[in-house]
């Protein structure tokens, strides 16, 4: 059997993902026959069923689910070899952060290592932006990012903080503990989503940027606890109170295994000098 054409897979996704065969047509730019004939065609060639069809519309089967999958990662994987090509040469890396994160830690790696492009993100995205390749390196923390699949050099070691309203008793406080931060009637802690994009449960509100978290705490609606080192973005309205039992965080610097880049190499090895002048904990 020929192998699967990268035409064949974006069009067997768009009709999975739209379960029409006119919408997905649409959506692809082209007539609906000759969509209907290809997916006829690559089911010949694959020897079994995709779609079932009825008068009620497109479902799945078990080999058309197992097929999405498999899609998606492939044209994700196509797409994220374009970036990586059109970035080569000249262009200097991207490097991903969380804005706000290691932010003494990143000044001192911008003037030691060479020369990169900054692209500043939201909590968690770091990952999702290595695999796709808008990035070619990124500054991530465990154990909150996910970092499966990536080669990491550990950076720093540090603890955590309570950010709270300036205005609120426990800011008063020289430390804390999570306990005292977990359970404060009037002031709920913030929940993040979880590296699967879920929330846990709680009454703190959701939150999915830094911005709307720095509000909430401002007006007094919610507390979080970070690494101490993000608390380069904290507003006058906040303060910062060592979390004493909260565990470590260690920074990294994480990039795809398969690289061969040699800036990549010398930003990692710009990164490590860094952490040996300040060796982690």
């Amino acid at each position: 059997m020929d192998d699967l054409e990268t035409r064949e897979l974006r069009y067997f996704a768009a009709v999975a993902e739209e379960l029409h065969f006119g919408r997905a047509a649409e959506r692809l730019g082209i007539a609906q026959p000759p969509l209907s004939r290809a997916i006829a065609q690559l089911e010949r060639r694959l020897g079994v069923q995709l779609l079932e069809r009825n008068r009620r519309g497109v479902a799945l089967t078990e080999a058309g689910r197992v097929l999405l999958r498999e899609s998606r990662l492939a044209l994700a994987a196509v797409a994220a070899a374009a970036r990586r090509t059109r970035r080569a040469g000249d262009h200097p890396l991207v490097l991903a952060t969380k804005a706000g994160a290691s932010h003494d830690l990143l000044q001192r790696l911008l003037a030691a290592g060479p020369p990169v492009e900054i692209l500043l993100c939201e909590v968690g995205e770091q990952a999702g932006l290595l695999r796709d390749g808008s990035a070619d390196v990124a500054i991530m923390h465990r154990p909150y990012d996910d970092l499966a699949g990536f080669d990491t050099e550990d950076l720093q070691v540090e603890g955590q903080v309570a950010i709270l309203p300036a205005a609120h008793p426990l800011a008063a406080r020289e430390t804390l503990t999570l306990a005292e931060v977990s359970d404060v009637p009037d002031l709920p802690i913030a929940r993040w989503p979880r590296l699967d994009g879920s929330y846990p449960d709680g009454p703190g509100p959701e939150v999915r940027t830094q911005s709307t978290l720095a509000q909430l705490v401002a007006l007094g609606r919610t507390l979080l606890v970070i690494p101490a080192s993000s608390r380069a973005w904290q507003w006058p309205e906040h303060v910062a109170v060592p979390v004493v039992d909260a565990p470590d965080v260690t920074t990294v610097i994480g990039w795809q295994p398969n690289s061969r880049s040699p800036e990549v190499a010398a930003l990692v090895r710009a990164a490590v000098a860094l952490r040996e002048e300040s060796p982690v904990s």
